[in-house]
């Protein structure tokens, strides 16, 4: 059953239920170190329910158990977390690179806009590459986090989110644009999952992902599929 207090102390946050950036970014880091990516979670015949997810059920796997989860277990648990502390939270949608020039479906991942102390802030505790630890402002300046750089660089529809270590050039984390999402968005992803699990000819049905943060640094891990 979800619960706050809880979900709180199993990120290392208890009785941190204030409403301001600083709060935000301690529980988004902390998220981040506590529970990880971790695509093995669920089998994948367990894992198609996007839409309607059960968060209830999904909070004590994903959460109290500790065992994490992809980025629609994750955010979405997290997205109501927030909603109860009281922080202005919507769902978005991007499409991740999956190459240099290809990218999946436009609500192939799911983070979360939160606005607070007067400004928009992406928070995103559900991906499983070196991305940002902390909550990024929606601003086209280029912001440091733990020795990384990051930038919003705008497209015909919506941004482009942009990340460069410290002896890489800039790449494409993921595209997105600040539409407001509803669960029922991530049909298309679900039927995606669906048509996966139906396909009896495929032996890599499953690709292995998994990253948590460290105090100073967010790495990942992963394999072509199980």
């Amino acid at each position: 059953m979800f619960d706050v207090e809880t979900y709180l102390q199993r990120i290392g946050c208890a009785g941190e239920t204030g409403v301001d950036l600083e709060t935000l970014a301690k529980l988004q880091k902390r998220h981040l170190m506590a529970i990880p990516y971790n695509s093995l979670a669920y089998e994948l015949r367990d894992a198609v329910n996007v839409v309607d997810l059960d968060e209830d059920d999904v909070f004590v796997t994903s959460i109290a158990e500790g065992n994490g989860g992809a980025c629609y277990h994750l955010n979405r648990l997290f997205h109501r977390l927030l909603t109860e502390l009281g922080y202005d939270v919507t769902p978005l949608a991007g499409s991740t690179a999956e190459g240099r020039e290809t990218f999946g479906t436009e609500v192939e991942h799911m983070f979360n806009l939160v606005g607070v102390d007067g400004g928009d802030w992406l928070v995103d505790v559900g991906y499983p590459g070196p991305t940002y630890v902390e909550p990024l402002p929606v601003s086209l300046a280029v912001q440091t986090q733990y020795g990384s750089q990051f930038r919003l660089v705008e497209q015909e529809s919506g941004y482009a989110l942009q990340r460069r270590g410290a002896v890489t050039r800039w790449s494409v984390v993921y595209t997105f644009t600040t539409q407001p999402r509803q669960w029922s968005d991530w049909k298309e992803l679900e039927d995606n999952f669906r048509a996966l699990v139906g396909d009896t000819t495929r032996t890599d049905t499953q690709e292995t992902l998994c990253g948590r943060a460290s105090r100073t640094a967010r790495s990942s891990c992963g394999s072509a599929g199980t």
